[in-house]
Formats: C-alpha cells, sequence, structure tokens
C-alpha cells in the first residue's frame, strides 16, 4: 500500500566512523538533566556531547529525553556514561538509541571483556533481546539484532594506576574501539586527589596517549585546561572533553558576580 514505508537502515555512528579516521573530535560534558541543556550543547558547535549518569544527578530513563535533544543535531554525536560497568545499565541505555557508550574505571582487560560481553546479542553476549525500542526505531530499522553491533561503540575508561598497567591489554581488548583517559580519578589513585595538573599527573596522561598511539588505538582525554587540551591533541588524543556544563555555569556566576563586587 501507499502506507507502507522501506526497512529503515541502523543510523550510522559519525563518532565511531571519526575515530577510524582519526579524526580530531572536541565534546563536552552533559551534566544537568532533562532536555533543555543537552538540547542546547548540541547545537553548540561540539562534535560530541556526552550524558553523564555516573557523576551527575541524570538517571538512565533520563537519558531518553537528552538523546532526543541532542538528536536533532544531525551532525552532533551522543555518548553516555553509564553509572558503573553494568549489564542492566547497557541493555537498558543501548535500548534507548544510545549507539556509543563510555564506560567508567575499567582496570582489567577482563573488566573490559565484560563491558563487551554486555553490549553484543548472544551467542556472543549477554545483551537483552527486545524489538520494541527506540534503538530498533520501534521495529522498522532492518535486521537490527544482525547490524546493531556495526554502529555501538566502546570506549573504556581508564582512571587508575592499576588501569594504567594494563593499558595495552585493555585498549587491544576485542570490541574495545577507544580508550579514555580521566585524570581527575587517576590523581587520587596516584595520591594527589584533585590535582590534575600535577606534573606526575600530567606526565602520566602524557604516557598513556603516547602509548594508545604507539598499539594505533584511539586515545580520549578530559581537559578543561585549553593549554592542556592542546598538549594532549599534539600528543596524538583524537576526542577531548574541553567543557562541563555545570563547571561552564559556575564560572558565568563567578565572573559576574564579582563584576559587580
Amino acid at each position: 500500500s501507499q502506507l507502507e514505508r522501506p526497512p529503515m537502515e541502523n543510523p550510522k555512528n559519525l563518532f565511531k566512523a571519526a575515530l577510524k579516521t582519526g579524526q580530531t573530535q572536541l565534546g563536552i560534558w552533559n551534566t544537568i538533566g532533562g532536555n533543555t541543556v543537552p538540547e542546547m550543547l548540541g547545537g553548540a558547535g561540539f562534535d560530541w556531547v556526552l550524558v553523564d549518569c555516573e557523576h551527575a544527578a541524570i538517571e538512565t530513563i533520563e537519558v531518553l529525553p537528552a538523546l532526543q535533544a541532542i538528536g536533532q543535531h544531525s551532525q552532533v554525536s551522543a555518548l553516555v556514561r553509564p553509572a558503573a560497568n553494568d549489564p542492566t545499565l547497557f541493555k537498558r541505555i543501548l535500548d534507548l538509541g544510545a549507539q556509543t557508550l563510555l564506560v567508567p574505571y575499567v582496570q582489567t582487560p577482563q573488566e573490559a571483556a565484560a563491558a563487551v560481553h554486555a553490549m553484543r546479542y548472544g551467542p556472543h553476549g549477554m545483551r537483552g533481546m527486545a524489538g520494541m525500542t527506540r534503538a530498533t526505531r520501534y521495529g522498522k530499522v532492518n535486521d537490527y539484532f544482525h547490524t546493531a553491533w556495526d554502529e555501538l561503540c566502546l570506549v573504556v575508561q581508564v582512571e587508575t594506576v592499576e588501569g594504567l598497567r594494563n593499558l595495552d591489554a585493555i585498549a587491544t581488548t576485542d570490541g574495545v574501539e577507544a580508550v579514555f583517559i580521566g585524570p581527575a580519578d587517576l590523581s587520587a589513585s596516584m595520591g594527589l586527589p584533585g590535582q590534575m595538573t600535577h606534573p606526575d599527573v600530567d606526565a602520566a596522561v602524557g604516557d598513556a596517549i603516547k602509548r594508545l598511539v604507539e598499539i594505533g588505538v584511539p586515545a580520549g582525554v578530559m581537559a578543561l585546561d585549553p593549554d592542556a587540551a592542546d598538549r594532549y591533541v599534539t600528543l596524538g588524543a583524537t576526542f577531548v572533553a574541553v567543557a562541563v556544563d555545570l563547571v561552564l555555569l559556575a564560572d558565568a556566576a563567578k565572573t559576574i558576580k564579582e563584576r559587580f563586587v
């Protein structure tokens, strides 16, 4: 009939495609819940926006309006950081339509492999199957269960001394697309909590990026200091978070207050 439409193709993961070509992608962290802020961030000109369920007051169900808001901007990629390396959280977030997960606190290749296992359908993994989801565009994506993995992207976050010791094994785990270095938790693991700009922390981050470049795995990092971001890009980091929405708001509030003091 005239109402029939051909099956949809699985939406292309632009972030994953850019990782493979080595394109530099700048990102911004979304820690303010709802849909207004992610909608604004999606239109701010960044390559990717990360919706943070680990440290922010954003629950899994709130990922849906955030993805819908960011998704209005066709050239911007949405990443989601689950609260933990947990297959139940992965299952829900992936069914909501997220295609790229940034998994926190991965310290061993076994933990990396567990994350891969949670993202893959059987018989290669344990992702639960459901057909009527936003991920399948409510049943319209052609052969979703066989094509889903092609456009899914797993980024693991290495942010401890142990994680750095195991970096090569973690990075080369089958199914891991990229590694993101977290300077904040790393600073604590190194006995320098909160000192992300400490020379030892900076050197450890830089060394991790160089190691990832050497083995051919895309490296990412958070660097709210623009000079540090430039330095990490020069070392080979290709996806860098350079701002956090709540930090920008706090800085702007402080600046305007100080203007009148």
